[in-house]
Protein backbone atom coordinates (compact mmCIF):
# COMPACT_ATOMS: atom_id res chain seq x y z
CA UNK A 1 0.00 0.00 0.00
CA UNK A 2 1.32 3.15 -1.07
CA UNK A 3 1.96 5.84 1.85
CA UNK A 4 0.21 9.37 1.39
CA UNK A 5 3.32 11.82 2.13
CA UNK A 6 2.48 14.79 4.36
CA UNK A 7 4.59 17.45 5.95
CA UNK A 8 2.81 16.98 9.31
CA UNK A 9 0.30 14.86 10.67
CA UNK A 10 -1.48 15.82 13.74
CA UNK A 11 -3.58 13.18 16.40
CA UNK A 12 -4.97 13.73 19.91
CA UNK A 13 -7.28 12.31 22.01
CA UNK A 14 -6.31 8.47 20.93
CA UNK A 15 -7.14 7.33 25.04
CA UNK A 16 -5.45 4.44 24.41
CA UNK A 17 -6.18 1.48 27.37
CA UNK A 18 -9.83 2.89 27.34
CA UNK A 19 -12.68 0.94 25.53
CA UNK A 20 -14.18 3.71 23.47
CA UNK A 21 -10.22 4.29 21.90
CA UNK A 22 -10.34 2.60 17.72
CA UNK A 23 -7.11 1.85 17.85
CA UNK A 24 -7.24 -0.65 14.75
CA UNK A 25 -8.63 1.80 12.96
CA UNK A 26 -5.34 4.45 13.75
CA UNK A 27 -3.00 1.83 13.77
CA UNK A 28 -4.10 1.81 9.77
CA UNK A 29 -4.24 5.27 9.53
CA UNK A 30 -0.53 5.50 11.19
CA UNK A 31 0.60 2.78 8.95
CA UNK A 32 -1.43 4.83 5.55
CA UNK A 33 1.28 8.16 5.89
CA UNK A 34 4.57 9.11 5.32
CA UNK A 35 4.89 12.49 7.51
CA UNK A 36 8.10 14.13 7.64
CA UNK A 37 6.57 15.47 11.50
CA UNK A 38 4.56 13.43 13.61
CA UNK A 39 2.97 15.83 16.48
CA UNK A 40 0.94 13.84 19.64
CA UNK A 41 -1.74 16.47 20.95
CA UNK A 42 -2.70 14.99 24.24
CA UNK A 43 -4.46 12.18 25.66
CA UNK A 44 -2.87 9.70 23.77
CA UNK A 45 -2.64 7.22 26.54
CA UNK A 46 -5.33 8.03 29.21
CA UNK A 47 -3.48 7.82 32.34
CA UNK A 48 -6.25 8.40 34.29
CA UNK A 49 -8.06 5.08 33.23
CA UNK A 50 -5.32 3.25 32.84
CA UNK A 51 -6.03 -0.40 34.11
CA UNK A 52 -3.46 -3.41 33.84
CA UNK A 53 -6.34 -5.47 33.06
CA UNK A 54 -7.34 -3.69 29.57
CA UNK A 55 -4.46 -2.67 27.18
CA UNK A 56 -5.29 -5.16 24.03
CA UNK A 57 -2.81 -5.89 21.62
CA UNK A 58 -4.11 -3.25 19.22
CA UNK A 59 -3.28 -0.60 21.43
CA UNK A 60 0.20 -2.26 22.28
CA UNK A 61 0.53 -2.01 18.23
CA UNK A 62 -0.15 1.54 17.99
CA UNK A 63 2.32 2.66 20.09
CA UNK A 64 4.86 0.53 18.50
CA UNK A 65 4.15 2.35 14.97
CA UNK A 66 4.62 5.70 17.31
CA UNK A 67 8.13 4.20 18.11
CA UNK A 68 8.93 2.61 14.71
CA UNK A 69 8.69 6.31 13.06
CA UNK A 70 11.02 7.72 15.38
CA UNK A 71 13.33 4.63 14.76
CA UNK A 72 12.72 5.46 10.78
CA UNK A 73 14.41 9.39 11.10
CA UNK A 74 10.47 10.98 11.57
CA UNK A 75 10.94 13.79 14.47
CA UNK A 76 8.07 12.85 17.06
CA UNK A 77 6.45 15.26 19.19
CA UNK A 78 4.26 14.05 22.43
CA UNK A 79 2.63 17.17 23.98
CA UNK A 80 1.15 16.29 27.30
CA UNK A 81 -2.88 16.83 28.24
CA UNK A 82 -5.28 16.26 30.76
CA UNK A 83 -5.60 12.38 30.51
CA UNK A 84 -1.84 11.93 30.00
CA UNK A 85 -0.96 15.09 32.72
CA UNK A 86 1.70 12.85 34.92
CA UNK A 87 3.71 13.29 31.90
CA UNK A 88 4.15 16.87 32.35
CA UNK A 89 6.88 16.47 35.16
CA UNK A 90 8.71 15.19 32.22
CA UNK A 91 8.67 18.11 30.03
CA UNK A 92 11.47 18.83 27.86
CA UNK A 93 12.72 14.82 27.88
CA UNK A 94 14.44 14.61 24.63
CA UNK A 95 15.85 11.22 23.18
CA UNK A 96 16.63 10.91 19.48
CA UNK A 97 13.78 11.73 17.65
CA UNK A 98 11.29 11.99 20.62
CA UNK A 99 10.15 14.83 21.97
CA UNK A 100 8.25 15.08 25.17
CA UNK A 101 6.85 19.03 25.49
CA UNK A 102 3.49 20.30 27.48
CA UNK A 103 3.59 23.20 24.43
CA UNK A 104 5.36 23.93 21.05
CA UNK A 105 5.80 26.23 18.35
CA UNK A 106 6.53 25.30 14.63
CA UNK A 107 7.45 28.08 11.67
CA UNK A 108 5.41 26.84 8.80
CA UNK A 109 6.92 28.98 5.67
CA UNK A 110 6.99 32.40 8.18
CA UNK A 111 4.03 31.82 9.96
CA UNK A 112 3.92 30.59 13.53
CA UNK A 113 1.78 27.71 14.53
CA UNK A 114 1.05 27.36 18.54
CA UNK A 115 0.21 23.87 19.14
CA UNK A 116 -1.10 22.62 22.86
CA UNK A 117 -3.61 20.23 23.85
CA UNK A 118 -6.04 22.94 25.31
CA UNK A 119 -7.42 21.77 28.73
CA UNK A 120 -5.50 24.90 30.01
CA UNK A 121 -8.66 26.30 28.86
CA UNK A 122 -11.13 23.93 30.91
CA UNK A 123 -12.25 25.30 34.04
CA UNK A 124 -13.74 21.98 35.18
CA UNK A 125 -10.58 20.87 34.75
CA UNK A 126 -8.77 23.43 36.78
CA UNK A 127 -10.89 23.52 39.61
CA UNK A 128 -12.54 20.22 39.97
CA UNK A 129 -10.55 17.47 38.63
CA UNK A 130 -12.47 15.24 40.58
CA UNK A 131 -15.60 15.93 38.59
CA UNK A 132 -13.98 15.89 35.44
CA UNK A 133 -12.42 12.41 35.97
CA UNK A 134 -15.66 11.11 37.05
CA UNK A 135 -17.19 12.77 33.86
CA UNK A 136 -14.87 10.78 31.99
CA UNK A 137 -15.38 7.30 33.45
CA UNK A 138 -18.94 8.40 32.45
CA UNK A 139 -17.74 9.03 29.40
CA UNK A 140 -15.95 5.77 28.27
CA UNK A 141 -19.29 3.82 29.66
CA UNK A 142 -21.24 5.53 27.29
CA UNK A 143 -18.91 5.02 24.82
CA UNK A 144 -19.06 0.90 25.77
CA UNK A 145 -22.44 0.72 25.64
CA UNK A 146 -22.46 2.91 21.90
CA UNK A 147 -20.33 0.48 20.54
CA UNK A 148 -22.12 -2.35 21.82
CA UNK A 149 -25.19 -0.91 20.58
CA UNK A 150 -23.61 -0.27 17.25
CA UNK A 151 -22.40 -3.60 16.99
CA UNK A 152 -26.13 -4.55 16.48
CA UNK A 153 -27.93 -2.01 14.42
CA UNK A 154 -24.15 -2.67 12.20
CA UNK A 155 -26.05 -6.40 12.03
CA UNK A 156 -29.27 -5.43 11.62
CA UNK A 157 -27.46 -3.22 8.54
CA UNK A 158 -28.48 0.20 9.96
CA UNK A 159 -26.48 3.37 10.77
CA UNK A 160 -23.90 3.31 13.43
CA UNK A 161 -25.41 6.18 16.41
CA UNK A 162 -23.44 8.18 18.37
CA UNK A 163 -25.02 8.95 21.95
CA UNK A 164 -22.62 11.36 22.70
CA UNK A 165 -22.51 13.78 19.55
CA UNK A 166 -26.52 13.49 19.56
CA UNK A 167 -26.08 15.01 23.22
CA UNK A 168 -23.20 17.79 22.93
CA UNK A 169 -25.37 19.07 19.49
CA UNK A 170 -28.45 18.92 21.68
CA UNK A 171 -27.61 20.41 24.58
CA UNK A 172 -27.05 24.18 24.62
CA UNK A 173 -24.10 24.51 26.92
CA UNK A 174 -22.12 21.49 25.17
CA UNK A 175 -22.55 23.72 22.46
CA UNK A 176 -21.69 27.24 24.14
CA UNK A 177 -18.73 25.34 25.83
CA UNK A 178 -17.00 24.29 21.91
CA UNK A 179 -17.82 28.20 21.10
CA UNK A 180 -15.53 29.59 24.19
CA UNK A 181 -13.05 27.43 23.87
CA UNK A 182 -12.53 27.85 20.37
CA UNK A 183 -12.64 31.42 20.66
CA UNK A 184 -10.68 31.76 23.88
CA UNK A 185 -7.62 29.97 22.08
CA UNK A 186 -8.09 32.27 18.92
CA UNK A 187 -7.94 35.27 21.30
CA UNK A 188 -4.78 34.45 22.78
CA UNK A 189 -3.44 33.65 19.93
CA UNK A 190 -3.96 36.98 18.39
CA UNK A 191 -2.13 38.74 21.39
CA UNK A 192 0.77 36.45 20.91
CA UNK A 193 1.18 36.84 17.19
CA UNK A 194 0.49 33.64 15.88
CA UNK A 195 -1.13 32.91 12.20
CA UNK A 196 -2.09 29.31 13.77
CA UNK A 197 -3.48 27.94 16.80
CA UNK A 198 -3.86 24.23 17.16
CA UNK A 199 -5.52 21.81 20.26
CA UNK A 200 -6.98 19.16 20.99
CA UNK A 201 -9.36 18.36 23.96
CA UNK A 202 -12.93 18.93 23.06
CA UNK A 203 -13.37 16.21 20.79
CA UNK A 204 -14.55 18.13 17.78
CA UNK A 205 -12.63 18.48 14.55
CA UNK A 206 -12.95 22.28 13.25
CA UNK A 207 -10.43 24.51 11.03
CA UNK A 208 -11.70 27.83 10.38
CA UNK A 209 -10.56 31.86 10.98
CA UNK A 210 -11.83 33.65 13.95
CA UNK A 211 -11.12 37.44 13.81
CA UNK A 212 -11.39 39.91 16.70
CA UNK A 213 -10.82 43.49 16.72
CA UNK A 214 -7.69 42.66 17.13
CA UNK A 215 -6.46 40.57 14.62
CA UNK A 216 -7.33 37.16 13.00
CA UNK A 217 -5.98 33.80 13.37
CA UNK A 218 -6.45 29.81 12.17
CA UNK A 219 -8.32 28.12 14.72
CA UNK A 220 -7.27 23.85 14.23
CA UNK A 221 -8.44 20.93 16.39
CA UNK A 222 -7.36 17.44 15.21
CA UNK A 223 -10.60 16.17 17.03
CA UNK A 224 -9.93 12.59 18.15
CA UNK A 225 -10.14 8.78 17.75
CA UNK A 226 -12.72 7.91 20.10
CA UNK A 227 -15.69 9.14 17.98
CA UNK A 228 -14.68 11.58 15.03
CA UNK A 229 -11.56 9.34 13.91
CA UNK A 230 -9.85 12.60 12.72
CA UNK A 231 -6.07 14.08 12.32
CA UNK A 232 -4.62 17.41 10.91
CA UNK A 233 -2.72 16.68 7.35
CA UNK A 234 -0.11 19.98 6.57
CA UNK A 235 0.51 19.15 2.98
CA UNK A 236 2.21 21.96 0.50
CA UNK A 237 1.49 24.50 2.73
CA UNK A 238 -2.65 23.79 3.59
CA UNK A 239 -4.14 22.24 6.44
CA UNK A 240 -7.14 19.61 6.02
CA UNK A 241 -9.10 17.45 8.35
CA UNK A 242 -8.34 14.00 7.41
CA UNK A 243 -11.74 11.43 8.40
CA UNK A 244 -11.13 7.71 8.43
CA UNK A 245 -12.79 6.26 5.99
CA UNK A 246 -12.44 1.94 6.46
CA UNK A 247 -13.39 1.52 2.92
CA UNK A 248 -9.73 3.36 1.61
CA UNK A 249 -7.84 1.53 4.60
CA UNK A 250 -9.53 -1.63 4.04
CA UNK A 251 -5.73 -3.40 3.57
CA UNK A 252 -3.89 -3.38 6.57
CA UNK A 253 0.11 -3.12 6.00
CA UNK A 254 1.96 -4.96 7.98
CA UNK A 255 5.30 -3.15 9.60
CA UNK A 256 7.95 -6.57 8.01
CA UNK A 257 10.78 -4.49 9.07
CA UNK A 258 9.58 -3.37 12.59
CA UNK A 259 12.54 -4.35 15.33
CA UNK A 260 11.75 -7.58 17.25
CA UNK A 261 13.38 -5.78 20.23
CA UNK A 262 10.45 -3.10 19.77
CA UNK A 263 8.18 -6.16 20.99
CA UNK A 264 10.33 -7.60 23.67
CA UNK A 265 10.90 -4.38 25.53
CA UNK A 266 7.44 -3.23 25.59
CA UNK A 267 5.02 -4.65 27.55
CA UNK A 268 2.74 -1.35 28.17
CA UNK A 269 0.46 -2.86 30.64
CA UNK A 270 3.69 -3.87 33.60
CA UNK A 271 5.62 -0.27 32.53
CA UNK A 272 2.41 1.93 33.24
CA UNK A 273 1.80 0.26 36.20
CA UNK A 274 5.02 1.19 37.65
CA UNK A 275 4.83 4.69 36.00
CA UNK A 276 1.73 5.18 38.34
CA UNK A 277 2.96 4.09 41.53
CA UNK A 278 6.29 6.03 41.26
CA UNK A 279 4.03 9.48 40.58
CA UNK A 280 1.45 8.94 43.03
Amino acid sequence: MSKREMDIAIISDVHLGTYGCHAKELLKYLKSIKPKILILNGDIIDIWQFSKSYFPEEHTKVIRKILKFVTDGVPVYYLTGNHDEMLRKFADFNMGGFQLLNKMVLNLDGQKAWIFHGDVFDVIMQHSKWLAKLGAVGYDTLIHINSITNWFLTKMGKKKYSFSQKIKASVKEAVKFIDQFEQTAAELAIEKGYSYVICGHIHHPEIREISTDKGSVTYLNSGDWVESLTSLEFINGEWSIYKYDPTLLDKEEEDVNEPENLKNMLDIKELFEKFKQEVA
